[in-house]
């Protein structure tokens, strides 16, 4: 046997070794020791979960058939020049610690400068945006925003692809000037509340609520009730318990679960007020 094909045999038995190496990483993944509220959760990295805080355990990966369920949410914040840093920061943590997939867009690719001191860099503009599951708005200079015509064209597209359509303070003004929250009923910063009433004369807006959820459009009164809303929303999509581990990590003992306007059918019940 020469050396070529020796070479050769050795080569294809690396080769297989490697691909066995990769194939018995793939097949495994790392999951939260039972706790009774992130238990379901599986991570492709050792680590300490993020609801919990208790030591990922590796354990061989289950094969099953995708399902809806098994989609990550892709969530779209626009942000805007002016943008309130903890109208979209809170929320952003809610998401984030949620399993979502966040991501940044802004008019376009330049920087976004909060409140005259933090600079953002959008991952993408609206001439770019992929497409996401949630699209949320916030407050910080929104009434400018809001009469953007592109902007206001670029939601208008977004209605059909976009699951929920979600507002923090005067980022609800972004929403109807689009049209998004007519024949709804709406919230919006306290000292705004009249404002959002004149420029949306189609919505019934409401103050003193945390947040109204519509269904496919939620709106939330400023800061602390943004967060209220985002583990409300949480809460729709994974659970009230997946939602209050959440709130539990993030240390954030202020959240009472359906504390706001919650209007699944069109009948209206206000909770918590």
């Amino acid at each position: 046997m020469n050396k070529l094909i020796q070479r050769s045999i050795l080569f294809t038995l690396l080769l297989v070794c490697n691909l066995q190496r990769i194939q018995a990483q793939t097949d495994s993944v790392f999951v939260c020791p039972p706790c009774g509220t992130c238990d379901t959760l599986v991570y492709h990295q050792p680590g300490v979960c993020p609801h919990c805080g208790m030591t990922l355990t590796k354990t061989a990966a289950k094969k099953k058939t995708a399902t809806a369920s098994d989609k990550t949410i892709r969530v779209a914040f626009y942000l805007q020049q002016g943008v309130e840093v903890l109208d979209f920061a809170g929320p952003m943590e809610v998401f984030t610690n949620a399993g979502f997939q966040v991501f940044t867009v802004s008019a376009t690719k330049e920087p976004v400068i909060s409140q005259g001191i933090l600079k953002v860099l959008p991952d993408y503009s609206i001439q770019d945006a992929p497409e996401a599951d949630i699209l949320a708005f916030f407050g910080g200079n929104a009434g400018a925003a809001s009469r953007d015509s592109n902007l206001v064209a670029w939601v208008q597209q977004r209605k059909a692809s976009t699951s929920y359509f979600f507002s923090v303070c005067t980022g609800a003004f972004i929403l109807g000037r689009s049209g998004l929250l007519d024949g709804l009923t709406a919230t919006t910063f306290h000292l705004s509340i009249d404002d959002l009433a004149k420029a949306v004369p189609k919505a019934k807006v409401l103050a003193n609520v945390r947040f109204v959820d519509n269904g496919k459009v939620i709106t939330t009164a400023g800061i602390s009730a943004g967060i209220d809303g985002a583990l409300h929303l949480v809460s729709v999509l994974k659970g009230e318990d997946f939602a209050a581990g959440v709130a539990k990590y993030m240390e954030y003992d202020k959240w009472i679960p359906k504390q706001g306007l919650i209007l699944p059918t069109g009948q209206a019940t206000v909770v918590g007020q």
